[in-house]
């Protein structure tokens, strides 16, 4: 169990929510939670505040006062403002993250969200490349390398994208240190300059197909450091250029490549854990991408 800041002690069943917030915001601090995500649970516990009476403490909060609570969201708040499904599920999480932290350190003696529903939402599934469209992009790509115009970073982009899933700001960060072509090994080492995003951090095969392209990027454009030393605007570009030469319909993306990338994988019946990680997400956001990827495979 992780401790909570050495004065919490001030915390009990008759602390009132705004208290008991600004401990919680240093436990998550503590934990490295984005400001992001801070900002946004905070807000909900305000909400949550603003609903129940002025001086409630949160020894005193019960199950149906938070299904009460979370009924006023669904119905606008009184004032018609709607609530969106995502919103109310992230909501729905910070309550239950709340006073689960709150009862794993005795600070009240019944947690009133453990019985509270979450709202779990899963986004509409993405759009993707069918088998046909993916070999026609590839081609239109490697004829742009091929060309009178010689431009080797079309296929290179879109052959990298395909074969490691990685994101955009991944590829942005990609430094020339990071690719490893040797003989008995090639593979992209993705890596992160923030410690906390260390657990990401994982190598990731090559194809002697898209080694061999790189070679020839790296004789005509020679980066200095960064590999695609381009705005994410410039690369965005590249691809729906590749996507219009290919006659494709479609809007061809970092995150279409991505999603590919991983029903390829899926294909090949590499074991789910293991796309997993070649993908740099976690056992809880894998749930939902598990299920899309079932989806599209049917």
């Amino acid at each position: 169990m992780l401790d909570l800041p050495s004065d919490s002690f001030h915390i009990d069943q008759k602390s009132v929510i705004p208290v008991a917030m600004r401990y919680w915001e240093i436990y998550l601090r503590d934990q490295g939670r984005s400001d992001f995500t801070i900002k946004a649970f905070l807000g909900d516990l305000k909400l949550l505040q603003k609903f129940l009476p002025t001086d409630a403490i949160v020894g005193s909060i019960t199950t149906n006062d938070l299904n009460r609570f979370i009924a006023w969201l669904e119905n606008g708040r009184g004032r018609g403002i709607s609530c969106t499904p995502k919103s109310l599920s992230r909501r729905v999480t910070t309550i239950k993250s709340f006073f689960r932290w709150l009862a794993s350190h005795g600070r009240i003696s019944v947690d009133p969200a453990e019985p509270i529903v979450q709202h779990t939402v899963i986004s509409p599934l993405p759009e993707v490349l069918t088998p046909g469209e993916e070999v026609k992009v590839l081609k239109a790509a490697k004829s742009l390398c091929d060309s009178e115009n010689d431009d080797s970073r079309p296929y290179v982009l879109l052959k990298l994208l395909l074969e490691t899933g990685i994101k955009k700001s991944e590829c942005l960060n990609i430094k020339l240190s990071h690719i490893f072509t040797g003989e008995s090994e090639k593979y992209l080492f993705v890596r992160y300059p923030d410690l906390k995003d260390r657990n990401k951090e994982r190598k990731i095969s090559l194809s002697d197909d898209w080694v061999n392209a790189y070679q020839k990027y790296l004789s005509q454009y020679h980066p200095e450091d960064t590999v695609f030393p381009w705005s994410p605007r410039r690369l965005e570009y590249i691809l729906e250029d590749v996507g219009k030469a290919a006659g494709l319909d479609k809007h061809l993306s970092f995150s279409m490549c991505r999603w590919n990338s991983a029903l390829n994988d899926v294909g090949k019946g590499i074991e789910m854990d293991t796309i997993r990680q070649k993908l740099g997400i976690s056992k809880i956001q894998w749930r939902e991408i598990k299920l899309k990827l079932q989806k599209l495979l049917r």
